[in-house]
């Protein structure tokens, strides 16, 4: 199988914010008592608020400007995508469970997955506590934060919605959907991410993104690894144009400095506001 060059934008991206907490001079000393780099700034809370929207960007761009666009220049997208007999690529909740997957690889103690109480597989139904806080969500589209007693981690979950039309017909097509009657804009689940601190270094921060960022990378470039194998040839061609211009799917690097673009704005102002 050819290999696809790996461009980790994202993670330059935050190498390069680390760089400006550095030159703004991080968390005066004389506040703190302790070293500035040791000094836990961020609540955990609102670590996971920011990694949550790395991940809404991402996951946005992914399923309106590949899958949804895709589709309509015929590209496949399965379930089943990594079996060497399917010509596909990961669905939207399978790219999150990709880049969920990396975390667990790594040495960053971040969980993610993604719930509902309607999944299709039912291993991801919301149950006790996550089940109460999510009917809370499907009303106000809130996150809910909560320290989770039984698995003794800080737990965040953010409303994750039916935002493209290739959500709503997979999941109501779905052999094994337990609802099939979804619509655009509906709350379909919550996505939602675990910590075992409170509060967070300058340093354990950039150690989340870093892992969220170096997760997208890995599922994608496995996604365009497929690809490069696939035996068709109208395979789409890999380079610098997007679906909407035809049977086209860009490299990681364009992929994510879109992601960039689009994100790196928002981190970057919560980052520096804590100097």
């Amino acid at each position: 199988m050819r290999k696809i060059e790996n461009y980790p934008v994202l993670i330059i991206l935050i190498l390069v914010l680390s760089f400006i907490m550095i030159s703004c001079g991080g968390v005066p000393e004389e506040k703190t008592g302790v070293a500035a780099g040791e000094a836990n700034v961020f609540a955990v809370d609102e670590v996971l608020e920011m990694v949550s929207k790395e991940n809404d960007v991402t996951r946005t761009l992914y399923t309106k400007a590949i899958v949804g666009k895709g589709k309509l220049q015929g590209m496949k997208f399965d379930e089943d995508w990594r079996k060497d007999d399917v010509e596909a690529g990961p669905l939207p909740a399978l790219f999150l469970r990709g880049v969920a997957t990396s975390i667990t690889k790594g040495p960053v103690p971040l969980g993610l997955y993604l719930g509902s109480d309607f999944p299709i597989n039912n291993a991801n139904k919301f149950e006790g506590q996550q089940a109460e806080l999510f009917s809370k969500i499907k009303v106000d589209q809130e996150p809910q934060f909560f320290y989770d007693e039984e698995q003794q981690l800080h737990t965040a979950m953010f409303a994750d919605l039916a935002s493209a039309g290739a959500c709503v017909s997979c999941h109501n097509e779905h052999s094994q959907t337990a609802k099939d009657d979804w619509v655009l804009g509906d709350v379909m689940g919550a996505t939602t991410w675990q910590y075992p601190k409170d509060s967070l270094t300058y340093g354990a921060t950039m150690d989340v993104l870093d892992a969220y960022a170096k997760g997208t990378v890995d599922i994608y470039v496995e996604y365009l690894n497929e690809i490069a194998a696939f035996e068709s040839s109208e395979k789409p061609t890999i380079g610098d144009k997007w679906p909407e211009e035809g049977n086209y799917l860009p490299t990681a690097e364009v992929f994510l400095d879109s992601v960039r673009k689009l994100s790196s704005y928002e981190t970057m102002k919560t980052l520096v506001s804590r100097k």
